[in-house]
């Protein structure tokens, strides 16, 4: 997989302040380099962006990815702000049914995300994307964000 050069850097989505409280929080939490910790938490806001204009079933994120959503979300309140500014809506945070899933599906949901976050003007980190990230049995709630309507996750997943 080759980097999708985006023109938008996702961390100037947030204020920095904002940006180290929760790269902070993954590298200690999740006891992981403080570098790894940024590039979670950038592509966990150009994932967010990309749910905002997705408009067909919802996104997935990779484990990794998905660990930059967890410590955004517990900041309620900045949380809400940015999902009413830059989707109009709040995007919750569903978890899937516990299910197997076949790694042809894990790979066309990571590429859904990809492109919708390629679409959206963000850079993709491929290592936060591989397969070996999207192994959802080393973790992962297999969770996706709400569909087109901002509400639950009903008639978004398409299985």
């Amino acid at each position: 997989m080759t980097i999708v050069a985006g023109t938008i850097a996702a961390r100037s989505l947030i204020s920095g302040e904002l940006f180290d409280r929760l790269t902070d929080r993954i590298a200690v939490t999740d006891d992981l380099p403080h570098a790894l910790a940024e590039r979670i938490v950038d592509q966990a806001l150009a994932f967010l962006c990309a749910c905002a204009t997705e408009r067909g079933p919802g996104l997935a994120p990779s484990p990794l990815v998905d660990l930059g959503w967890h410590a955004f979300i517990l900041h309620t309140e900045e949380y809400t702000r940015f999902c009413d500014r830059v989707a109009g809506r709040y995007i919750h945070h569903v978890p899937e049914p516990e299910r197997d899933v076949s790694i042809a599906d894990r790979h066309a949901d990571l590429t859904r995300a990809i492109s919708a976050i390629a679409a959206a003007g963000f850079p993709v980190d491929p290592d936060l994307w591989s397969l070996r990230a999207a192994n959802c049995t080393s973790g992962d709630d297999g969770c996706r964000a709400s569909g087109k309507d901002g509400n639950q996750n009903t008639d978004t997943n398409g299985r």
